[in-house]
């Protein structure tokens, strides 16, 4: 090999190595001190796109979950509040059979009609104060406007329900002249009441049953989003995430050129010296 003293070839290829190692060392030092392969856009650019369209995904199905739990919350407050308005109805449907009977004076059914006018008076206080984070639930509201649930990560994955209204008027189990219903002070209003009330039970029963019905179909979308949820994430740690063992193996392979390197490095900056025991 010749010698020269203005260009140490021999030196600077040891150098270019020692500082690929050097890179190689720190990039896989990052890796596992964040566990993450991707940790800058200059890591994998496309990889990069892709988890972080992924992480979104799974931000937004965590979401919905949280979303259908506040829904089903929403609803038990509604049902809780419709099975007592069942019981009221069903107590008032026992005063109206009570006061159909020849037996009772029109005193006995005065009494009677001023607890039947209690109830529904808090049929009426039921409906109108029965709410959700301040939304009112069974006053009719939700009849003009739909409540809509957020249930998916993506726009369009929406659940609609109407909540009918349930006080006594929309029951029709209020005081009315102009329906003739006048509560159980007269045993002909009171047998009349008899069937307003099994309606007006139906009526209440209808609403349940579409209440319980949208709360299986949140709990399944829970489980659902729950599983996508972490498929997705699956998925983003494919991609992002570091493979420890082999970043461990890559960390201690440019650990060993390091330490080759310096040596290399060491011994081909003595070349020039010979160039001196040659002039001696």
């Amino acid at each position: 090999m010749a010698l020269r003293i203005n260009f140490n070839q021999a030196a600077s290829a040891a150098q270019r190595g020692l500082a690929a190692s050097q890179d190689s060392y720190s990039k896989q030092a990052e890796h596992l001190s964040s566990g993450l392969r991707i940790n800058r856009a200059s890591d994998d650019a496309a990889g990069l796109a892709v988890s972080e369209k992924l992480k979104n995904q799974v931000r937004g199905l965590n979401q919905a979950q949280r979303n259908a739990q506040d829904s089903i919350s929403l609803i038990q407050t509604a049902e809780g509040a419709l099975t007592e308005t069942h019981s009221l109805l069903a107590r008032m449907r026992e005063l109206a059979v009570q006061s159909s009977n020849d037996t009772l004076t029109a005193s006995d059914r005065a009494n009677l009609n001023a607890e039947f006018t209690q109830l529904q008076a808090e049929v009426d206080r039921i409906a109108t104060s029965t709410q959700f984070n301040t939304a009112l639930l069974l006053n009719g509201s939700g009849t003009a406007t739909a409540l809509t649930f957020q249930i998916g990560a993506n726009n369009g994955d929406t659940l609609a329900l109407a909540i009918d209204g349930t006080q006594a008027s929309v029951l029709n189990v209020a005081f009315n002249s102009a329906n003739g219903v006048a509560g159980v002070a007269y045993q002909s209003s009171a047998s009349a009441m008899i069937s307003i009330l099994d309606t007006a039970v139906n009526v209440v029963s209808e609403d349940r049953a579409e209440l319980g019905a949208v709360q299986n179909r949140l709990e399944s979308t829970i489980r659902s989003l729950a599983v996508a949820s972490e498929n997705t994430s699956a998925a983003n740690s494919r991609i992002a995430d570091a493979d420890i063992a082999q970043s461990m193996s890559e960390m201690v392979r440019s650990q060993i050129l390091q330490q080759a390197g310096v040596s290399v490095l060491a011994q081909a900056n003595q070349a020039p010296s010979l160039v001196l025991q040659l002039l001696k």
